[in-house]
């Protein structure tokens, strides 16, 4: 469910910078150059091929299922784009003197996909996110050396120029940079890992996962390419959207190979908190753990879109149950939009309102509206529960004018003036319709085509749960 809200979240951030008639870039992958990868294609009987071939159909749906509009799907074992992006930055840190050989010796949790500190572990010495003892290994690798880069990272951020949102996240990881940035290893021997990308010139080590999955975010864009238009257009990108667990390789570490290979850091990074369920975190032997699919076949794409966009802090954890999840489904789409637009619609189709040649306001004029100056300072500071909230208050007033105005009863004696408060209301339907667009973009749609149509949908567009 965290990868859904983090999906979701930034679909939500791309789509609404695509309806101010920006061109914006939305980017994602899978990182596949990991030891687990191995473990668990052996664990299915599988090559390692075939499995993350598997597996990446898996993710490429998921992202469909949830209506993510992906301009790019990233392999992270891709040879013609990937592997030669890695390779490239690869030979930039070297070329700067960042990268030297060494023996590494300390605990490897494999779930993590990363080295542990004894202070990092629990009591009992296990893993806080895994639950198991991570690996004492000790072996010969290529190591970054982001020590020497801790005083120009913490520069950028205090600057500005990498900006860390939110404030309690810069606090942290400058905390973490002033205590001394650590050099990190950066590749492991070929036989731990045999499918991951060879470092150059040395055929008994290959690139250890976060080196290379890191650099997903430009060799996506087409850096180290033959045609590099679309990285010299996106980059720097404007937002890394992350979850706070990984918050330390994309402020010290990621920042670190950039500055050494001279490439300009992103805009910002922003971190958001993690999802949990009934007050505990999300774990199977608990039996609290929520599948996204099962939300996107009981209730539909859209409701599960809006719920995460508009119930879940953007900045701080949040609480999901599917107890609460159903009472926001029926309060705010069954009874809520779903209502109003059939209520709206029926009324104009029995009273045969003509709107035929009714002017409706371009997308411009409606984002262009006083009342919406709310929605893009939420959108500005990636507050998408905020803009939501915007909608719904829009919703909500339109309820209260129906109600106040009771065109249902007017009609009967006053047609003209039922007309005006109909016509007024369809107005502000269509509206709605169009701030929807980033957060429910089907949903949006229909509201769209009903009044296109002068008619109510033929279907309810979300119903009543039980």
């Amino acid at each position: 469910m965290g990868h859904a809200y983090t999906s979701v979240l930034c679909d939500v951030l791309v789509r609404y910078h695509r309806l101010l008639g920006e061109n914006a870039y939305l980017l994602t992958g899978v990182d596949e150059n990991a030891s687990k990868i191995a473990e668990a294609a052996e664990a299915a009987g599988k090559s390692v091929a075939d499995f993350l071939d598997a597996q990446a159909v898996v993710f490429q749906t998921f992202y469909g299922d949830l209506d993510v509009s992906l301009n790019r799907f990233v392999r992270t074992t891709d040879v013609s784009s990937h592997h030669a992006a890695a390779i490239a930055l690869w030979k930039r840190l070297e070329a700067a003197g960042a990268i030297y050989k060494g023996e590494y010796e300390g605990l490897y949790c494999t779930g993590c996909e990363s080295f542990k500190t004894e202070k990092e572990l629990d009591a009992d010495g296990t893993c806080p996110d895994h639950g198991k003892q991570p690996e004492h290994i000790k072996e010969e690798n290529y190591f970054f050396k982001l020590s020497a880069y801790g005083d120009a990272i913490k520069e950028k951020i205090e600057s500005g120029e990498f900006r860390i949102e939110p404030a309690s996240r810069r606090k942290e990881i400058l905390s973490v940079i002033d205590q001394g940035l650590a050099d990190v290893s950066f590749s492991r021997p070929k036989e731990i890992v045999p499918h991951a990308i060879p470092v150059p010139g040395d055929d008994s080590q290959v690139m250890y996962v976060w080196c290379d999955a890191l650099v997903s975010y430009i060799s996506g864009l087409g850096f180290a390419s033959e045609d590099e238009s679309t990285f010299a257009e996106f980059w720097p990108a404007q937002y890394h959207v992350i979850g706070k667990d990984i918050l330390r390789f994309h402020a010290a570490i990621w920042p670190g190979m950039l500055l050494a290979a001279e490439l300009p850091l992103p805009e910002a990074l922003f971190v958001h908190g993690m999802i949990i369920s009934d007050g505990k975190k999300m774990s199977k032997t608990l039996g609290n753990v929520l599948d996204p699919q099962h939300f996107i076949t009981e209730y539909g794409t859209d409701a599960l879109r809006m719920y995460l966009a508009r119930n879940i802090n953007p900045v701080e954890d949040s609480d999901m149950t599917e107890v609460h999840f159903k009472e926001s489904y029926n309060a705010h789409l069954a009874n809520g939009i779903g209502n109003l637009t059939s209520r709206i619609m029926k009324m104009i189709e029995n009273y045969e309102i003509d709107i035929e040649d009714m002017t409706f306001p371009s997308e411009y004029d409606v984002l262009d509206g006083d009342d919406v100056s709310e929605y893009h300072s939420a959108f500005k500071e990636l507050r998408v529960d905020r803009a939501a909230d915007v909608v719904w208050g829009l919703i909500g007033f339109m309820d209260n004018y129906i109600q106040e105005t009771k065109p249902f009863t007017v009609i009967k004696e006053d047609p003209e003036q039922a007309t005006e408060d109909l016509l007024f209301l369809i107005e502000r339907l269509y509206e709605v319709a169009i701030l929807l667009r980033p957060f429910m973009p089907e949903t949006a749609e229909k509201i769209e085509a009903a009044i296109e149509s002068g008619k109510a949908p033929e279907e309810a567009l979300f119903l009543r749960r039980e």
